[in-house]
């Protein structure tokens, strides 16, 4: 450790940590972390994108395969809509009558 010491204390001395405030220092080490933070973010989001656009996945590809559609659930949808049509109906032929309580 000792030997790293001088190192450090020469690294510290160059960057002026201990030396007396210097806003215009400090606003320009700001200004460039600021920069290089959202130059990183700018290069994360384009490769992602690229990634995915191109069918790739971010981090673990699914191991098991989706479930196969049940075709059953199709025939009770389709029921569903069956009655909503004919009850439309009824109310398009006059069967029902609809009472606008705001008329």
């Amino acid at each position: 450790m000792t030997a790293l010491q001088p190192f450090f204390t020469s690294f510290l001395n160059r960057l002026r940590i201990f030396s007396r405030i210097d806003p215009a220092r400090d606003w320009i080490a700001l200004i460039a972390l600021a920069c290089m933070a959202f130059g990183v973010g700018i290069v994360w989001n384009a490769w992602a994108f690229d990634t995915v656009a191109n069918g790739g996945t971010i981090g673990t590809a699914p191991i098991e395969k989706a479930p196969i559609f049940d075709k059953s659930s199709l025939t009770t949808i389709n029921e569903i809509f069956a009655t909503r049509a004919q009850e439309e109906a009824k109310y398009v032929s006059g069967v029902y009558r609809f009472a606008d309580p705001s008329q």
